[in-house]
Formats: structure tokens, C-alpha cells, sequence
């Protein structure tokens, strides 16, 4: 058989990696506040590190406190962070990983209001994606000391036990800052654009001797007067790479985020042709991020030349067993670029849509229930087959029902709509899950509460999911009205115009879907504006092509409030107006939970329970909320059913001792 190419090993400078699998450096706030490691941190990249990945790097680390610009960002700006990051070494090394750093200044990208001081840069020009702060022009002293920060910083960090340092170069951080024409617009020696970077190399070359150093940076910016590819490469080769042991490239900056952290309708691999010329002309390792989400693409990426290694961020916060499954030919768990993780930055601590256990390591169950039950699990939504592979996992017997003909509720049918091309090959891994670990699945079947009274099911779990809420409209009955989900479960084709009252990120996916398909639509959404309940980056680049469509009507912070044959009346601001609203009225109002079998199932009193989880619990809202709801219901029923059996052992003791 044919050797993996991703699994032969790699040489970075003075050590060596397992494979081609690195796991790249996400930012995650997973540190305290003031920027010191966290076990739950540790738990989290351990993890990766267990789950194959060669090297494992922490987020970028800012080394200087002005240049923080996440809550929870960690810190190597003192020498308190030391024993922190040493107890992480240990823990990444005793799973046979190296253990990364990258080092970093925010410049004018942090924020005052997170780091508690003003923000500086080469040049006073804000970052209006972060708030706009204005920031202080740099000196020349300052900028020296800073220096002093990251070779400080690096010196920390091998004392630590640290293996490879990265410098970031990119994402419009201060030494891309110090690279690029838009941002640094000094007249000083400062002006020149690789100074900067030069001297943190020999800053940290100095201070930590030894280390493996690489350097992370954009391909290109993707904005005006900014670098572009052929630009960058100019930059590059004037950086002293003789004094480096890697690079690795990524692409964009916070003005551009779009490419920073790729949406799922883009191709995957797609930044691995600007690495070629890279890996082609530089004697040293050269690795590439981009949409490398699946074990086909990495092989191709190295096979090909593009890159020596892979660097990956989303795809190993989906499933950290990647680079194992990838290795061994195994089912891996799909990250499904949805970007819910980055939307929740500045938020706190960043979760995962797909895996629920993310963050949360040190409290996922790691083996199987001695005590087996049996379990109904009503509804094959993503709430529904999470909690039946989980409890399945847990070595418990599984039903799965569903009154659809196929599992994926709601959220299979979102798969098939233009924005989110990766959503099926979530339910496609939940399927072939619940397979392998015998589920019984009963697809197009209604449950009777009465039919399952004898069926002596332990616990029940309730994951029919949710409703449109009921919308009463003067002058429904002149058209056709119906919940948005209604209209994608009919698979009805596109027609020529069609109407959504909401523009909530339902009513935006379906609008954009159609909008591909040739379909005119008017949008009246109550919202100010469109997918408010998206985070900016999920919405990056669907905002914009709605933005630009000549078939896009719409009628914000309006409600309507009654339906003609081809129009409609609206309210904005209080104020009546007619409007064209030709073709079917679909509502978009988000969902209400479905629990009508709720009561009736809690009447049968299962020992161990009847538990909703999802939309049919009021705690969904997102396929995130939805699977950490089923997760901690399958763990819930499996510590009840230990606590029965340890119960009926106790119980079954005072009755011999009697």
C-alpha cells in the first residue's frame, strides 16, 4: 500500500514532526483574563496533540499587554505566563506532539477597551472592523522596545519547553502592518517595510537560541493599495530567511477577513497555488493554510508541491482525531466552515457548531456506561442523531424515529441551499455513525406515545424540533403563505418571483439560494438589517452578493400588515405603504418549540426520564446549541443509569443484611 504523503516526517530546523499535520495557531480566548494558561486551555490542546496532529501551536500570544485584542488571548508578555505554558509542554510532549508558539503584536488592530491601553502602530490609521480605535504612531525607542518584547517573549517560552517559535507575519497583525503600503505611511527608517520583521528575528535568534523559528504572513491582502501576491514576494525575499527554519502562508487581513478564514462555498485548498512558488525557491519547510478540510486535499497539497505541511485551524477544532483518522483511513468528524467559531470571538471562549465537546475536554465522558439501557430518541434533526450516536457511544440501545422519510430534520434541508455547500457532509457522518453503531432507525414513522408504553424504553429523548410561529395576515387567503421550512421541505422548484416576510438568516440563505437560480425576490424583514442573527463573518461574503443582485428588493425595518394578490401593505416607522410583492409569501420568524408530545410521553414515566433537547427544548436556536443540548442529555441519562444500578446495589445489600 501506498504511503500517505502527509505521513512521512518533517524536519523544522533542529526538530523533527511526527507528519505533515500541524495544528495551527486559532485564536481561541481559552486563557485568563489576564492572558495566563488555563488547564481548560491545556485540556484543549492536549487533545489535538492525542489526536495525531505533529505540531500544536497556541493562538497567536500577544508580547506586549497594548497588543492584546481578545478577552481571553493568551499572554508571553511576563515571566508569570512561564509556568503556564511549561505545564502545556508536558502535557502536548507526552502525547508525542511538539509544542508551538506564535508570537504576536496586535498594533492597530487591539482594541482599548480589551487591553486597557491605546492602541499603537507604524502609522495612525484605526481598523474599523475592531471598533476603530485610533492608534498612537509608534517612536522610534518604542518600536525598539517592542522588539525587545517579542525576543523577551521567545526566551520565555523555551524556558518553558517550547519547541517551535512563529512569528505572525499576517492578518494585518504589526509586523504586517510594518510590511504593507496601506498601513505604514512612515518617512523614517521605519519606513522601510522589512525592518521591523528583521529585527524581531534577530531579537528572538538572540534570546532564544536553538528555538525552531518560522514566520507566518499573508500571500496577499486583497484590498486596495495593499500587497498583493507578486508585492509580497518582494517582501519576502528581502527578509532574512536564511535565519529561518519554515515558512507558512496563509492570506488576507481584518479588512479582507474573508480570506483570513475562508467561507464554505469557496474551494478547498484554495490557497495552496500561492505556496508554490514558496516551497519551489526556498530551501525551508513551507507550509499552507486555506480550506484544508479533508485527508484528499492534504495529500494533493503535498504531493503536489505546494506545501510541506498543512496547516490547519477549523478543521481540528471540528474533530481532533483528523490527523489520525486521515492516517488510518477512519471517519473523522467534517468541519462544515460555517465560522460560528470566529463569530464568537469577542464573546469569550470559542465553541465549535459540529462538536460540542469543544472547550469542554475536561468534561466530555471518555469510556462506555457499564449499565446499557434503552432509549427512544424522537426526532432525526441534528439534535436527534447527536444524542443517539452519543448514548449509542455509550454502549446504550438506540430508537431513532422520525416522520420524515429521511434523517437531517431542518438542517438537511439547509445543505441544499447555495451558501452552505459543507452542511450535508455533517448529517452524511451522523448517518454513517448511527449505522456502524446499530441505531435503529425508523425513518417516516409518527410516534404514538401509546405504541411506545410497551416498548419498556428506559429514557426518552424529545428532538422533534421547532415551528414557524403562526403569522394571522388580512388577506392570507389571496395567495399562498407558508413557513420558509415548509417551502424547502416541498422541494418545490424556483419559481419566477417569490415574497419573504423576514430577514432573519433563514429568510437570507433562502433569498440568496433563489437569487442563484434565477428567482426575483422581495424581502420585508421587521430587522434593520439583513441575517442580523449571523456573525460578521459568517455573512462575509453572502452580504455583499445580495448587495449586488438586480433581483433583490428589499424593505427593512418593516412589517407587514396586509397581503394583496401582488402586494402588500407595510409599516415602516408607523407609517402605511403599498408595495409590490408578487408570487408566494413564505415567513421567516425563527421557530417556537414542537413539544406537543411532550406531556404525553412524561405520562408514561420512563425510569430514567423524558428529556427535549434542541429547538424542542427552547434551547437551540443553532446546530451548536442544538448538540451541546443532546450531548449533556446522553451524559445525563448515562449518569442516571449508574446512579440506579449503584442505588438498586445498595437497596439489594440492606435487604440480604436485614
Amino acid at each position: 500500500m501506498t504511503a500517505h504523503p502527509f505521513a512521512a516526517p518533517l524536519d523544522l530546523g533542529n526538530v523533527r514532526l511526527r507528519n505533515r499535520f500541524v495544528s495551527a495557531p486559532m485564536e481561541r480566548n481559552y486563557c485568563e483574563v489576564d492572558g495566563t494558561m488555563t488547564d481548560e486551555y491545556i485540556a484543549y490542546l492536549e487533545r489535538r496533540a492525542a489526536g495525531g496532529a505533529a505540531l500544536v501551536f497556541t493562538e497567536a500570544s500577544y508580547v506586549r499587554a497594548d497588543g492584546k485584542g481578545r478577552i481571553r488571548q493568551m499572554g508571553v508578555d511576563v515571566d508569570e505566563r512561564i509556568p503556564g505554558i511549561a505545564k502545556l509542554a508536558d502535557a502536548i510532549h507526552a502525547q508525542g506532539a511538539l509544542v508551538g508558539v506564535e508570537l504576536n503584536h496586535g498594533g492597530r488592530t487591539a482594541q482599548g477597551a480589551v487591553s486597557g491601553f491605546v492602541p499603537v502602530a507604524p502609522s495612525p490609521i484605526p481598523c474599523a472592523v475592531v471598533g476603530g480605535d485610533m492608534p498612537e504612531q509608534l517612536d522610534g525607542d518604542d518600536i525598539e522596545h517592542i522588539v525587545e518584547c517579542f525576543g523577551e517573549a521567545a526566551a520565555r517560552c523555551q524556558q518553558a519547553g517550547v519547541d517551535v517559535i512563529s512569528l505572525h507575519g499576517g492578518h494585518g497583525y504589526l509586523i504586517h502592518q510594518f510590511l504593507s503600503p496601506a498601513y505604514n505611511h512612515r518617512d523614517d527608517e521605519w519606513a522601510d517595510p522589512t525592518l521591523f520583521v528583521n529585527r524581531v528575528i534577530d531579537a528572538v535568534r538572540t534570546m532564544a537560541p536553538g528555538i525552531a523559528l518560522g514566520l507566518r504572513f499573508s500571500a496577499f491582502e486583497a484590498i486596495d493599495d495593499g500587497l498583493d501576491a507578486e508585492a509580497t514576494r518582494a517582501r519576502i525575499d528581502a527578509i532574512d530567511t536564511d535565519r529561518l527554519d519554515f515558512l507558512d502562508v496563509s492570506a488576507g487581513n481584518y479588512e479582507s477577513g474573508q480570506w483570513i478564514i475562508q467561507p464554505g462555498e469557496w474551494p478547498r485548498g484554495l490557497l495552496a497555488p500561492y505556496s508554490r512558488q514558496y516551497t519551489r525557491d526556498f530551501d525551508i519547510p513551507v507550509g499552507v493554510a486555506g480550506r484544508i478540510s479533508s485527508p484528499e486535499i492534504a495529500a494533493q497539497v503535498i504531493e503536489s508541491g505546494q506545501a510541506d505541511f498543512v496547516s490547519m485551524a477549523r478543521t481540528l477544532h471540528a474533530d481532533p482525531d483528523f490527523p489520525n483518522r486521515a492516517l488510518d483511513g477512519g471517519r473523522y468528524r467534517p468541519c462544515i466552515a460555517c465560522n460560528y467559531c470566529i463569530d464568537s470571538l469577542a464573546a469569550g471562549p470559542v465553541p465549535c457548531s459540529v462538536n460540542p465537546w469543544v472547550g469542554r475536554e475536561l468534561e466530555q465522558p471518555s469510556t462506555p456506561a457499564d449499565v446499557p439501557v434503552r432509549v427512544a430518541v424522537i426526532g432525526a434533526g441534528p439534535s436527534g442523531m447527536a444524542a443517539a450516536r452519543d448514548l449509542a457511544v455509550a454502549g446504550h440501545r438506540v430508537d431513532l424515529y422520525d416522520e420524515r422519510d429521511g434523517l437531517g430534520g431542518d438542517f438537511a434541508l439547509a445543505s441544499r441551499l447555495h451558501e452552505y455547500p459543507e452542511y450535508s457532509r455533517i448529517v452524511d457522518w451522523y448517518l454513517a455513525e448511527l449505522a456502524d453503531l446499530d441505531v435503529t432507525c425508523h425513518p417516516g414513522t409518527r410516534v404514538d406515545p401509546a405504541a411506545l408504553a410497551g416498548l419498556d424504553f428506559d429514557a426518552i429523548v424529545l428532538a422533534t424540533g421547532g415551528r414557524g410561529p403562526a403569522v394571522d395576515l388580512p388577506g392570507a387567503d389571496t395567495r399562498r403563505v407558508r413557513d420558509v421550512r415548509e417551502f424547502l421541505e416541498s422541494g418545490d422548484p424556483a419559481p419566477e418571483t417569490i415574497t419573504i416576510f423576514g430577514a432573519d438568516r433563514e429568510a437570507a440563505a433562502v433569498a440568496d439560494d433563489l437569487l442563484q437560480r434565477g428567482t426575483a425576490v422581495v424581502m420585508i424583514g421587521p430587522q434593520a438589517t439583513i441575517a442580523h442573527d449571523v456573525g460578521r463573518r459568517g455573512k462575509i461574503v453572502l452580504l455583499p452578493r445580495l448587495a449586488a443582485s438586480e433581483n433583490l428588493t428589499t424593505h427593512l425595518s418593516s412589517i407587514v400588515t396586509r397581503i394583496e394578490e401582488d402586494r402588500v401593505v407595510i409599516s415602516t416607522g408607523g407609517e402605511e405603504r403599498v408595495v409590490d410583492a408578487p408570487g408566494e409569501l413564505l415567513i421567516s420568524h425563527g421557530v417556537e418549540p414542537r413539544a406537543d408530545l411532550l406531556a404525553a410521553l412524561r405520562g408514561l414515566a420512563p425510569r430514567l426520564g423524558v428529556h427535549p433537547v434542541g429547538d424542542a427544548s427552547g434551547d437551540g436556536g443553532s446546530i451548536h446549541a442544538a448538540l451541546v443540548t443532546a450531548a449533556d442529555v446522553a451524559a445525563k441519562i448515562t449518569a442516571a443509569a449508574v446512579a440506579a444500578k449503584i442505588t438498586a446495589a445498595a437497596v439489594a445489600r440492606e435487604e440480604v443484611s436485614a
